[in-house]
């Protein structure tokens, strides 16, 4: 994914750009971004600015990880169950010719 050539502050003033009354469309002519850039960037300044969806946030991303641990985690198992099985079966087999 491309970095944004824009920091922080640089973001928040073009956001406050519109506060003041410019329109979206002029903002955006005038620092060369798209309107769905300018939209995704005031989304995600709501987020900060608010708790409860910046820990929403926070506990979504969380659930991500740990979904993809466990996943991980039961494929191992799988695998790990499955060469058990293997290896009783081989030893079942050495024990008969014997």
């Amino acid at each position: 994914m491309r970095k944004s050539k824009f920091t922080e502050s640089q973001r928040m003033a073009i956001l406050a750009k519109a506060d003041a009354g410019q329109s979206v469309e002029a903002i955006c002519r005038e620092h060369q971004i798209s309107p769905a850039t300018f939209y995704k960037w005031k989304k995600d300044l709501a987020i900060e600015q608010n708790e409860d969806k910046r820990r929403l946030k926070q506990l979504e991303e969380e659930n991500k990880r740990l979904k993809k641990m466990y996943a991980e985690l039961s494929l191992n198992h799988e695998i790990l169950s499955e060469g058990y099985e293997m290896l009783k079966k081989y030893q079942a087999q050495d024990v008969k010719k014997k």
